[in-house]
């Protein structure tokens, strides 16, 4: 089928808007699984009760299912209030947090809340540089953090290269593992480490993690911290101001309790990713390897026109202008109306990443 015929056929699609709104903010495409949405409903007809306030009913749970203590657990309304809790508790004025770039963005508004800074070390071949990042601590340094898998690159690195990491960094930093993307990628930790192996050893590691992902529970808001005593103790006094709501509480316990298959969708997402990885590369395009549920096109140019064509057919990606395209994995049937733009615009501009073609001026 040529790709005429393909983009006839995907226009209907494309029409009804069945693709809108679900490549932008890396949501799952599988729904909320029966058991959890019982759960939610049975906790909401309580919504007049204070019922379990502080969450320590899903810590523990979080605890025995990691194997952890369920006092290193804490738990908050998503991930990234626990990280803004952290930079709360960490940082403050003269103080600094040191993370790669491009990683998630919203770290540098998290430190200018708490009234500190960050230090941005560039990516190296798309990944973390463990090395350079180790060299930008100082004594201001307070936090240090690798997303792993990296959003926006889904690039990921391995236990053994954390270990050296560690190995270099002073004892007065807190070392911040999120792993909110940990559940799509290779288990075995020469490839993407495990985090919670490390925070095991060294009282300087905690990891972030969210339902919000894997889980599909985004809009309820529900994410944990694992860490020492080291690490919670700065944080306790506000965790109270942080709670989770009883539903997303039991929302995350029906979820947990479905760990086997939540699985299998993770791996349907990641097999779903290496599909699109390949039909984009053999239509030219730059796409770094993901570890993610997403796939990166790291462009130099050109970024808001690729955006915007995709917007324009119903299609939303995520554009950081200067630096690249984000892809989330969907269905299949969005991936291939996402590809099939690809194409036509690949044909149109004969743009496929990096730098603009020689002779020719960005699209």
């Amino acid at each position: 089928m040529s790709d005429k015929d393909g983009w006839n056929r995907m226009q209907p699609v494309l029409a009804q808007g069945a693709v809108q709104h679900q490549m932008s903010l890396n949501e799952t495409s599988h729904p909320p699984l029966p058991s959890v949405l019982r759960a939610v409903s049975e906790t909401a007809a309580e919504a007049h009760r204070t019922l379990d306030a502080l969450g320590f009913g899903l810590s523990g749970t979080i605890g025995e299912h990691l194997g952890v203590p369920p006092g290193d657990v804490a738990v908050g309304p998503g991930s990234g209030a626990l990280l803004q809790l952290l930079f709360s508790g960490f940082t403050g004025p003269d103080t600094h947090t040191v993370h790669a770039w491009p990683s998630w963005e919203a770290y540098p508004m998290m430190a200018a809340n708490a009234a500190s800074t960050t230090v941005r070390v560039p990516l190296r071949e798309e990944t973390h540089d463990l090395e350079a990042m180790a060299a930008a601590v100082t004594e201001q340094t307070r936090l240090v953090i690798v997303c792993n898998p990296n959003n926006p690159t889904g690039t990921a690195v391995g236990e053994a290269a954390l270990r050296r990491f560690l190995d270099l960094l002073p004892s007065h930093v807190t070392v911040v593992l999120d792993e909110a993307y940990i559940d799509f990628a290779d288990t075995d930790a020469a490839a993407v480490a495990h985090g919670l192996d490390l925070y095991r050893e060294d009282e300087r590691v905690c990891v972030v993690r969210t339902f919000s992902k894997s889980y599909g529970l985004l809009s309820l808001r529900v994410g944990y911290l694992v860490g020492h005593e080291r690490t919670l103790a700065p944080l306790r006094g506000a965790l109270t101001f942080y709670r989770v709501s009883a539903a997303a509480q039991a929302a995350a316990v029906a979820a947990l309790a479905e760990s086997a298959a939540i699985r299998r969708q993770c791996e349907e997402t990641a097999r779903e990713r290496e599909r699109l990885y390949g039909v984009l590369t053999e239509q030219g395009w730059q796409v770094t390897p993901s570890q993610a549920n997403f796939l990166w096109l790291p462009m130099t140019s050109g970024v808001e026109r690729f955006t915007q064509f995709c917007a324009d057919h119903g299609v939303l990606v995520c554009g950081k202008p200067g630096e690249g395209v984000r892809v989330t994995i969907a269905e299949a049937a969005a991936n291939d109306a996402f590809a099939l733009l690809a194409a036509k615009l690949r044909d149109a501009d004969g743009h496929t990443g990096g730098a603009a073609p020689a002779g020719e001026e960005a699209p």
